[in-house]
């Protein structure tokens, strides 16, 4: 899909969506729960369709309304045959669920497209390795393997939180307590905690016994319960940023009190406006694309912690930096570090490209509503904001989508 965006100034005011991070947290922890649970304020997103898939291929019971879905769960320790489990290409869903499906010991296949299954595993190989589980991965597949039980975990605190949340909802379906020591830096703690909550929303008690690590007790149920999902940060970063480039976009319903790692975008934008500062993006990574569009448009800065980018959806610091530098920006990629000068920018002269990347798309339609031009690949939004180019529309964004 090909999106042709004109010169355009937004104005008035638009509701967040809801987090897709929070409602993949809440979805699974329902469909642990043997009992009903309601989760409202849900954005139909491919990532979130994704875990719905592997819910019911998990065995529970969905029924999905317009922003509602109704969830009979059901516990992986009950599942008595083989699974396949697609997760389209939804980092999240994949490493939530693997530490899910070892609970069974029975063999289970995972499948996705794009890049997820290029994506690192590595936490996971070593884990089952040290476990003796099996782990397999060849032909874009991943098969597991055998049966997780409680212990002593340790896994560096650098890695994706995904693997970390994967193992807190699972090891308290074991029978004894277990630990996870996370050495060395941590990163997207923020993600971590919003695990923790979900969980006990759902009755499930985990904590931080110290800094570097986390006390789950064994033998816990997850109960069910109706639950709203809180509005997402990370995609309400991304109207909010109209208004750094001319336009009046009010940004609605965003939790003040809310843990997400990225409601650290209002402090950042704003540090943007006002000079030229050094930024770390360890603890909210999928702001990147956005800091680097309005860091090239403003004032210039560094952002830090950004080697983790080169495994998201795309390469996010590089395909930014190709892009960006269509306008005519300044901008060098180092090992964990991204430097933005400011750049006298100018309008692209050829047709963008969204690299199958969410945020790569809406950082880079935030730029051209300043300059006017087309992104190919605009359909990527469907897998967090689907109707992203809708909703601005509504504000004054004037968008033709060429579906051919």
């Amino acid at each position: 899909m090909k999106i042709k965006i004109e010169k355009s100034l937004l104005r008035g005011e638009i509701t967040a969506p809801p987090s897709k991070s929070m409602a993949h947290r809440l979805l699974i922890c329902a469909g642990l729960s043997e009992g009903e649970s309601i989760i409202n304020n849900i954005a139909f997103s491919e990532d979130i369709l994704a875990t719905l898939d592997c819910l019911k291929e998990m065995g529970a019971d969905i029924e999905a309304g317009e922003s509602t879905v109704k969830i009979k769960g059901v516990s992986p320790l009950n599942i008595t045959e083989s699974k396949s489990f697609s997760a389209r290409e939804s980092g999240s869903t994949l490493r939530f669920f693997i530490p899910l499906a070892l609970l069974s010991g029975w063999e289970h296949c995972f499948t996705g497209y794009g890049r997820l299954m290029e994506r690192p595993m590595e936490v996971y190989e070593n884990l089952c390795a040290e476990k003796g589980l099996y782990f397999s991965r060849s032909d874009g597949k991943i098969k597991v393997k055998g049966k997780l039980t409680s212990g002593e975990y340790t896994v560096k605190g650098d890695v994706s939180s995904q693997f970390i949340s994967g193992l807190l909802f699972s090891l308290p379906l074991c029978e004894e307590d277990s630990r996870i020591h996370l050495t060395g830096k941590i990163e997207s703690r923020g993600y971590i905690d919003m695990t923790l909550s979900a969980m006990s929303s759902f009755g499930v008690k985990s904590f931080w016994e110290d800094d570097n690590t986390l006390y789950i007790k064994g033998s816990q149920k997850y109960i069910e319960g109706d639950f709203d999902v809180e509005a997402d940060c990370s995609n309400a970063a991304f109207p909010d940023a109209f208004n750094y480039l001319g336009s009046e976009v009010r940004v609605k319903g965003l939790n003040e009190n809310t843990i997400q790692g990225d409601r650290a975008y209002k402090e950042y934008f704003k540090a943007l406006s006002d000079g030229s500062p050094t930024l770390d993006v360890s603890d909210c990574p999928d702001l990147a694309p956005i800091l680097m569009t309005l860091s090239c448009a403003l004032n210039g800065a560094i952002l830090t912690g950004t080697a983790r980018l080169r495994i998201k959806e795309s390469d996010r610091g590089a395909v930014m930096k190709k892009e960006l530098s269509e306008f005519g920006a300044d901008i060098d990629i180092k090992d964990n570090e991204i430097i933005i000068r400011k750049s006298h920018l100018h309008k692209a002269k050829k047709p963008l490209c969204g690299h199958n990347d969410h945020r790569v798309v809406m950082a880079l339609t935030v730029l051209l509503s300043v300059f006017g031009g087309e992104i190919e690949g605009a359909e990527a939004v469907k897998k967090s904001y689907p109707d992203f180019f809708e909703r601005l529309s509504e504000l004054g964004l004037e968008a033709k989508i060429n579906d051919n």
